[in-house]
């Protein structure tokens, strides 16, 4: 059950080249039968009031998913900083009941069913700006919950300050940070790469 008190849009980031992975897709390759953006849709879409697909290019080969797809706000491949941005905007214009956006990777297929919720808990328990996961001793910016209304000035950092890193523009703000286990098996876990394919087969099957 979805116990989030926020209005959320969930934001799929898949605007990358996947240089690591040989190009292309990598949220459209196979995993157990189905592309890895399958298993994220049934993780991240219980969580969220709507859903958007980050991604450049021609939005037809996601067609099939039957959701809508914003290119990147900023030119060039800014990196996640700028599927941040675009999510923001997107649910702006598209979304305004929404004043959260759930920021996640279309390349991690284990994330977690209580995301949302148990990033929203840190954000107000800690009076932070913006929330995100962490997992193993490594915090993971692009996995995040943040506010609609920062836009304006994620944009300006963006196009004046020319600010690329996530962690360089979220200085600025608080952050609550919440922790997930890694047993038995790191949520936040991705596929970047052909053998990483073949270890996420391995993880499914060992949870199965």
């Amino acid at each position: 059950m979805n116990r989030i008190r926020h209005k959320v849009c969930g934001v799929l980031l898949a605007g990358g080249l996947a240089r690591r992975m040989g190009g292309g897709d990598k949220c459209l390759r196979p995993l157990a039968g189905k592309p890895i953006l399958n298993h994220i849709l049934e993780r991240v879409r219980p969580q969220a009031n709507c859903l958007v697909i980050n991604a450049n290019g021609n939005p037809d080969r996601f067609a099939d998913f039957g959701l809508p797809v914003a290119g990147d706000a900023i030119q060039g491949y800014a990196g996640p900083l700028a599927g941040v941005l675009t999510g923001m905007e997107w649910a702006a214009r598209h979304a305004p009941v929404c004043d959260l956006i759930l920021t996640v990777p279309s390349d991690a297929p284990f994330l977690p069913h209580d995301l949302a919720e148990r990033l929203e808990d840190r954000m107000i328990a800690e009076g932070a700006d913006i929330a995100c996961a962490s997992s193993g001793g490594r915090t993971h910016p692009p996995i995040a919950l943040w506010p609609v209304s920062l836009a304006e000035e994620l944009r300006e950092a963006m196009t004046v300050e020319e600010i690329r890193k996530v962690d360089v523009w979220t200085a600025r703000y608080k952050v609550a940070v919440a922790d997930w286990s890694t047993d038995p098996l790191d949520p936040f876990f991705n596929a970047n790469r052909p053998d990483d394919l073949a270890e996420a087969e391995k993880m499914l099957a060992a949870v199965a």
